[in-house]
């Protein structure tokens, strides 16, 4: 099993910034890689970003391209996503999740255990 537990989330206004982190702990050497998703209330939960724990190879969902970066501390097994220029329509409850899967997956179903989820609210 492995555990998340992310941490970061607030409320910003609109062009802020916010950096969430999600620490992983357990058989953390059975992810090969960590992911970011978002969800409002009455909608699925959609894939933000992904990165290889070893290669650090990165996707990204095209609205947060150019906004978003996700980064990995492997001493720390800590993956964090800054967001930038944040927008409105950014609102949402944040997801991190491990995958067992290789590469950089964006299929939510790719993903095997998921953290509680962490509240980012902005402002217009």
């Amino acid at each position: 099993q492995v555990q998340l537990a992310e941490s970061g989330g607030g409320l910003v206004q609109a062009g802020g910034s916010l950096r969430l982190s999600c620490a992983a702990s357990g058989r953390t050497f059975s992810a090969y890689a960590m992911g970011w998703f978002r969800q409002v209330p009455g909608k699925e939960r959609k894939f933000v970003a992904a990165i290889n724990w070893s290669s650090g190879s990165t996707l990204y969902e095209d609205s947060v391209k150019g906004r978003f970066t996700i980064s990995r501390d492997n001493a720390k097994n800590t993956v964090n996503l800054q967001m930038n220029i944040l927008k409105p329509e950014d609102t949402a409850v944040y997801y991190c999740a491990a995958s067992r899967s290789f590469g950089v997956p964006p299929m939510i179903g790719r993903y095997d255990y998921w953290g509680q989820g962490t509240q980012v609210t902005v402002s217009s």
